[in-house]
């Protein structure tokens, strides 16, 4: 927002012309006071992210925080490739993998090639967990009364609370058709959020179990804006509840998730889990970034 500290606009997992998730990134943010970064999440209203010089003995290569327009997030998977992504065209990066330290702890990066667009990233997550609601009866009809829609278009699989950085509620629905024409009322979110522990709901819905290729929408708790074009954090979540319902494999075969499309924001997420001795042991999750184009400038 200042010309000390630029902004500047990337969109990322973008699937297509004017998809993606827009992220205002500064990559030289040290000096930087949390209400200065708070300032310009507000002024784009959008996930932002904020590269600093990783703090001495930390054996990290920098330090990332994220905002959004209400408040500060321990993590960012969509503002952290994008800033890597950032950092690589700006020429500031030594190596092609790195440690960088954020709210929610060390996050691995790593360069695995290059498109038209720069350098393909990818970040790590570490192992999901995986649990029911807390009162599942109880909090099944109030999630759907927050989605406004009816058990008749769930798929028969449970609803549950998934997680890797942050808490997202997976709710499995009948079709993409389904996803696709939901009308949430959004006045109801954040109460329901905060009464099973949740940071959002994440409807999704099968598109392809072969190629495993899911849809998904993002309706957070209360970051300052009703849905997401894409939520990495979500998505790598989802994938280990796909897991653990057995409707993906246990092996580094990429895991699809489009989300965005209801906004005319089209987005593709892709999540490979890490495999260790034979178990899988967290996921790497990366995507497209390119320059956002959509975002208006501050005036």
């Amino acid at each position: 927002m200042s010309l000390r500290h630029p902004v500047e606009l990337v969109s990322v997992f973008a699937a297509g012309p004017g998809g993606g998730n827009p992220a205002p990134i500064v990559i030289d943010a040290a000096g930087m006071s949390d209400t200065e970064m708070q300032a310009v999440a507000q002024h784009y209203g959008h996930e932002s992210g904020f590269v600093l010089p990783a703090p001495p003995g930390s054996g990290c290569d920098y330090e990332f925080r994220f905002w959004v327009p209400n408040h500060e997030m321990s993590m960012c998977g969509h503002a952290t490739v994008g800033a890597v992504w950032l950092l690589h065209q700006r020429e500031r990066l030594q190596h092609d993998r790195l440690t960088l330290q954020t709210r929610s702890g060390r996050v691995a990066v790593r360069i695995t090639g290059f498109t038209d667009q720069g350098a393909a990233v990818e970040i790590s997550q570490p192992m999901g967990r995986v649990e029911p609601l807390p009162q599942p009866q109880l909090h099944q009809h109030e999630i759907l009364d927050a989605l406004g829609i009816d058990s008749a278009q769930l798929a028969p699989l449970p609803i549950q609370n998934a997680c890797t950085s942050r808490v997202k509620t997976l709710i499995p629905l009948a079709s993409p058709s389904v996803l696709d024409a939901l009308q949430p009322r959004f006045d109801k979110i954040e109460a329901v959020c905060e009464r099973i522990g949740s940071t959002g709901l994440y409807p999704y819905a099968t598109f392809d179990a072969g190629r495993q290729i899911f849809d998904a929408r993002q309706f957070p708790r209360a970051s300052g804006y009703p849905e997401d074009a894409a939520t990495g954090i979500a998505a790598s979540a989802l994938s280990f509840g796909l897991l653990a319902n057995g409707q993906v494999e246990a092996s580094a075969r990429t895991i699809t998730i489009r989300q965005g499309r209801a906004m005319k924001r089209p987005s593709q997420i892709s999540v490979r889990f890490c495999i260790e001795s034979g178990r899988v042991d967290g996921c790497w999750l990366g995507g497209p970034v390119c320059f956002e184009t959509h975002v208006g400038a501050p005036s």
